[in-house]
């Protein structure tokens, strides 16, 4: 019987041990689930300022640019995709990898209009002397810039939380509890640095060139 009671108590000891375990690596995870959800929303953010700037820069630019509709048409055409794609991944992308891919492609679409776009502006020197136009450039400049950042930032805390929920004993608590690996955003194979709209060293179009 005395053998019976200490093995019971071992027996005991040993699964609250392992409960406590359990609780501390789920504990954990949470905490880098909720980091990788905060990155996220940062990421959200920054590009959610880029759409809100993006309607006062192609009126500005086309009191200007009456002849380049074709490329401010691209743009707007570009946001408005871009906007429809960010109101439903919002829920979804970091659990479904499609839903994260084709958020990645609106945005990367936009920034290649973008782009056409201020090539376009190097043939008005009045527009670029606007000083409207400057403010909108320095913030859509920044912004650029911080969407960088916070891509950065948002693979480095996925790259955590996946590791962490694909390494053994914590893939054992991970599975049994429902957590999911997180996608990243792919670099940009043409990029080797930051992306970064500048307004002033883009280079001139040919005037031959149509947009």
């Amino acid at each position: 019987m005395k053998k019976f009671l200490t093995f019971i108590g071992v027996l005991l000891v040993l699964v609250l041990i392992v409960a406590v375990w359990f609780v501390s690596v789920r504990n954990r995870l949470v905490e880098l689930e909720e980091k990788v959800n905060t990155s996220w929303a940062q990421v959200e953010n920054v590009y959610q300022r880029r759409l809100d700037l993006i309607p006062n820069l192609v009126a500005t630019v086309k009191g200007y640019s009456i002849h380049e509709r074709e490329t401010l048409e691209k743009v707007i055409q570009a946001r408005a995709q871009a906007t429809q794609v960010s109101s439903q991944a919002m829920q979804n992308a970091l659990n479904d990898p499609q839903s994260f891919a084709k958020f990645q492609e609106a945005q990367g679409a936009l920034t290649s209009a973008l782009s056409r776009l201020m090539v376009v502006v190097e043939r008005y020197p009045e527009l670029k002397a606007n000083q409207n136009f400057l403010e909108l450039q320095s913030q859509l400049e920044g912004t650029e810039n911080r969407i960088a950042v916070e891509r950065r930032r948002f693979n480095e805390s996925a790259q955590g939380y996946n590791v962490t929920i694909r390494r053994f004993p914590e893939s054992f608590v991970a599975n049994i509890s429902g957590f999911s690996l997180r996608p990243y955003f792919a670099a940009d194979p043409k990029a080797q640095e930051a992306p970064k709209v500048d307004f002033t060293n883009t280079p001139k179009v040919d005037e031959g060139q149509g947009p």
